[in-house]
This record gives C-alpha cells, sequence and structure tokens, in this order.
C-alpha cells in the first residue's frame, strides 16, 4: 500500500508515521481517537505489556510526522468499508498477543481493513534474508 504525508480526514483510514527505521500503524477514527496495537515508544517493552489501545493523534505520533493510506483500485475493493474497518478495531482494544514477527501494529490494522494479518515490512526483511542465504 501507498501513504501520502497527508493528515487523514475520515473515519477508518490507515494512518502511520516513521519511527527510527520502521513504521508504527493505527486506524484514524478521529483526531481524539486513534486505535492503535502498542505504542511508538514500547520497542523493549516486554511484549505482554502491549495491547491495542486508544490514544489521541498527538500520543500516536509521539513527534513524528502522519503519513496516510493511498489505496490502489484493486486495494480498494478488498478493503472493508471504513465503519466496519473501525468497528473490528474496536472490538480488539485491550487485546494482546504482541509479536514483532507475527502479530505488530501493521499486521492489526491489514487484519482491521482487509481480513488478513500481513506486514509488508516484515515480509520485506525475510525476503532479504532468503536472497543472503542464496548467495
Amino acid at each position: 500500500m501507498n501513504f501520502k504525508p497527508v493528515a487523514p480526514t475520515k473515519s477508518g483510514q490507515i494512518i502511520r508515521t516513521k519511527v527510527s527505521f520502521y513504521h508504527h500503524y493505527g486506524i484514524f477514527v478521529s483526531e481524539e481517537e486513534i486505535i492503535q496495537f502498542g505504542l511508538p515508544t514500547d520497542p523493549g517493552k516486554e511484549a505482554s505489556q502491549i495491547k491495542v489501545i486508544s490514544t489521541d493523534i498527538s500520543t500516536f505520533l509521539n513527534g513524528g510526522e502522519i503519513e496516510t493510506a493511498a489505496p490502489t483500485k484493486s486495494e480498494l475493493k478488498a478493503m472493508r468499508k471504513p465503519d466496519e474497518i473501525v468497528r473490528i478495531a474496536c472490538s480488539k482494544l485491550g487485546m494482546g498477543g504482541y509479536d514483532i514477527l507475527h502479530n505488530n501494529c501493521e499486521h492489526f490494522v491489514n487484519e482491521c481493513a482487509f481480513g488478513k494479518a500481513q506486514s509488508s515490512f516484515v515480509d520485506g526483511v525475510r525476503e532479504k534474508i532468503r536472497n543472503r542465504l542464496k548467495k
């Protein structure tokens, strides 16, 4: 999915912010409510302490810049309706089970929006490792 450096305008949009070498993802409900799996400040925390939470946009950004998803036509066809994305995200509030490789904030937003937990960041890292092992 492509992202643009613009503020979200509609509930149910996927947003992200750059944190060091990776991005932190969330579901935009309003400026006062972003639903996300943990915080951008959580690296180093024990996984059992990281939960799906709701914060304001300032806490989500943690001083970073916002980017909003710009889905392609095919992604829009596969994507749930915004109110359903928000409903699913809200239903997961308090959920744990964080795992950097298998259940992170990007997995969370993709599960809410598309029904499939996936992470392009983790997939990219895995591909780089596979390529290096082939050499």
